[in-house]
């Protein structure tokens, strides 16, 4: 039997609705998404997940559960690494941040070592966005519905930006020094990234994101947070791209300087591979938590009518707050 002391029975309730680790803070977010985008939480179970949800939901229903905190909180880790924090439906597998060092390290590996020939170009620059409209779809802010005519717009447009960037960059690139060329991939990801998130998050820009109060009640929806979110998501995805696709192209091209890559050329690919999942593993959670997940925003700086009917409610206060997605 667990000692009384060990468990959350007699403790006060713990608000597991907000993470573990202190959000107004770099690191506090840094230690919540380094768990969260943990690549072994692909391993988890459907059982084990179902489980974690089970001990979630019991306890935000304030249920007796004997189980310690850490163990609460083991529950919610595993629930947050696989469940829409807004929808609460299980997300995609490669759609999950637990996915992203693993799926990107291949085929960031995969772009920078295949970027010369316009066949390679056009398959890889596509893998890459197929697996961004996944991902841009399963973290989407809140419940906002995407239709399918939707999801085809922003998946054309983003893969018709990464290639028209790609390809027209290599055909400018070829009388400069090699290093330039092994900066396009990058250079068509992050074009590719201004123009994919945007667009898969277009019903937000539209219709409003959802806004709540401290409480966690709704109040309204604004378009200018759903801007202000969208771009914090850009920003980190581009960022959360430069150490796997910068670091490796300088390594590579002083490989090829001296000779390295022509005496084994057959080690381009999983070295690159390698070194993309070495940046990843950092680059991930530390970009991650460069902007709060539920996002704050004073009122004054919403549209004229949401702060004419937020006034009016003196509970609300001066600041409101939304899911900027990730």
């Amino acid at each position: 039997q667990r000692k009384m002391s060990e468990s959350v029975l007699g403790k006060p309730h713990i608000n597991i609705d907000e993470p573990r680790f202190d959000q107004s803070t770099y690191s506090g977010r840094a230690k919540h998404f380094f768990i969260t985008t943990n690549p072994l939480n692909l391993f988890i179970s459907g059982t084990e997940l179902d489980k974690a949800k089970d001990i979630v939901q019991r306890y935000r229903k304030r249920e007796v559960l004997d189980i310690s905190e850490d163990e609460l909180w083991r529950a919610k880790s595993i629930y947050d690494s696989a469940f829409h924090p807004d929808t609460g439906e299980k997300m995609i597998l490669i759609g999950r941040m637990s996915a992203q060092v693993p799926m990107n390290m291949s085929i960031t590996g995969c772009m920078l070592t295949f970027y010369k020939t316009t066949p390679a170009v056009v398959f890889w620059q596509w893998v890459n966005q197929s697996f961004n409209a996944v991902v841009n779809y399963t973290n989407r802010s809140g419940d906002t519905p995407v239709s399918p005519q939707q999801l085809g717009a922003c998946y054309l447009a983003g893969t018709g930006g990464a290639l028209a960037t790609a390809l027209g960059l290599n055909s400018l690139t070829k009388t400069l020094p090699p290093i330039v060329g092994r900066m396009v991939p990058f250079t068509a990801v992050a074009a590719a990234n201004c123009i994919n998130v945007p667009m898969m998050r277009m019903k937000e820009l539209e219709d409003g994101v959802t806004l709540i109060d401290k409480n966690g009640n709704p109040v309204g929806e604004s378009k200018i947070a759903a801007q202000r979110g969208i771009a914090s998501v850009v920003v980190s995805r581009v960022l959360m791209a430069s150490p796997g696709m910068v670091l490796p192209a300088f390594v590579m091209n002083h490989l090829e300087k001296k000779g390295t890559l022509g005496r084994f050329p057959w080690i381009a690919a999983p070295l690159q591979v390698a070194l993309c999942g070495i940046c990843l593993v950092s680059a991930t959670p530390l970009c991650c938590a460069l902007f709060p997940q539920k996002a704050s925003i004073a009122i004054s700086s919403l549209e004229t009518d949401i702060q004419e009917k937020l006034r009016k409610n003196p509970d609300v206060g001066d600041v409101v707050y939304y899911n900027k997605g990730l």
